[in-house]
């Protein structure tokens, strides 16, 4: 029984791939509610709705399996534009999603990509 546990422990180690996409909460009032759609490879994965604040930013964190290494296409689409990104695993595993109200009053989707987590304070 201790060999199996051992095992699966080294599996889901080591066999399971995973994007770990932390969204940033804006402190903008207009951007509440925005709803914004992550596809990974042209394969939608999730609907998030973002939530402001009036404090500091605040973070919801999702992980995103994928199959193997190397490049994917990660797409953001929010009314009528669409934010694409490309990230490669395992170099670029932890991402953090910001939007941004431009003075010109469109929506700007940033992403900070990384090979280790990001530390929220």
């Amino acid at each position: 029984m201790k060999k199996l546990l051992i095992l699966l422990l080294v599996l889901c180690t080591f066999g399971c791939k995973k994007y770990v996409v932390s969204f940033e909460q804006p402190t903008n009032m207009k951007l509440d509610s925005l709803k914004l759609e992550v596809f990974l490879d042209k394969k939608k994965i999730k609907d998030i709705k973002l939530k402001a604040t009036n404090e500091m930013p605040t973070y919801e964190t999702e992980e995103f399996s994928i199959s193997d290494e190397g490049k994917h296409l990660l797409e953001f689409k929010t009314k009528d534009t669409v934010f694409t990104y490309e990230v490669k695993y395992p170099d670029e595993k932890f991402i953090k999603v910001t939007a941004h109200l431009k003075d010109n009053k469109k929506i700007y989707i940033g992403i900070l990509k990384q090979n280790y987590k990001f530390r929220f304070q």
